[in-house]
């Protein structure tokens, strides 16, 4: 599509690896001329602090093109939690300090982070279980071994509405349209905020994406800090 509209052709490599940070280094290393580009996600926001030695600095080696999408997550718990609502989860999870456990699909992910950031902003303790990829953590949290994910929408709005997951909030500042009634997390602890996000990025760097960006890692950084985790 993208090449029908700008009449050039794109040709699309993917990179896996080190949770993007492959793809992005070989960007980072490309000749600026402007014909190599990524696809930039809250994942490498959250790199630049996992990260010691990633091969390149992020701020300073790439340059934001522009956004493309955001995405809410969404904080969901076992429909047997004796929690309905995010102030009675706090006020359980201060009763139980410990006792409650976070499934995420591995260290350094947007799912762990984003409830890293509740538990910082909040002071509640909670156990962190990573799992080796988000559905796996899903299916447990299902099956009532895990107690809390802070998941994307996408993976759980099927289960949101089939009633075999109960949503508290969403970590976005403002509703979700899929979700109009579930409240955000900020109504409840203000200045929580976060989402999953993309972008583009190469030489050219409008102001705005560069700045959401940099405020996206700075937060980040914050919350590795918090949480003691490191990639390497």
């Amino acid at each position: 599509m993208v090449s029908e509209r700008l009449g050039r052709q794109f040709i699309v490599e993917n990179r896996p690896g080190a949770s993007g940070n492959l793809a992005l280094e070989a960007v980072a290393n490309a000749t600026a001329d402007g014909h190599t580009l990524a696809l930039l996600g809250v994942n490498n926001a959250i790199n630049a602090s996992l990260y010691n030695k990633p091969g390149f600095e992020f701020l300073r080696d790439i340059a934001p093109v522009g956004a493309v999408m955001r995405v809410p997550l969404v904080m969901v718990v076992n429909p047997s939690f004796p929690a309905a609502t995010v102030p009675q989860f706090i006020a359980y999870a201060k009763a139980h300090p410990g006792k409650i456990t976070m499934g995420s699909g591995g260290v350094g992910t947007s799912i762990h982070v984003c409830g890293e950031l509740f538990k910082m902003m909040t002071g509640v303790e909670m156990l962190h279980v990573p799992y080796r990829g988000g559905a796996l953590a899903l299916n447990d949290l299902i099956g009532g071994q895990l107690q809390v994910m802070f998941d994307t929408m996408p993976e759980s709005i099927g289960f949101i509405r089939a009633g075999a997951l109960r949503p508290l909030a969403v970590t976005t500042a403002e509703r979700a349209s899929v979700l109009p009634d579930v409240p955000t997390i900020g109504d409840f602890v203000p200045g929580y905020e976060a989402s999953a996000w993309y972008g583009t990025l190469s030489v050219g760097s409008p102001a705005a994406f560069e700045k959401f960006i940099a405020d996206d890692a700075e937060k980040w950084a914050k919350v590795i800090k918090f949480a003691g985790v490191n990639a390497q």
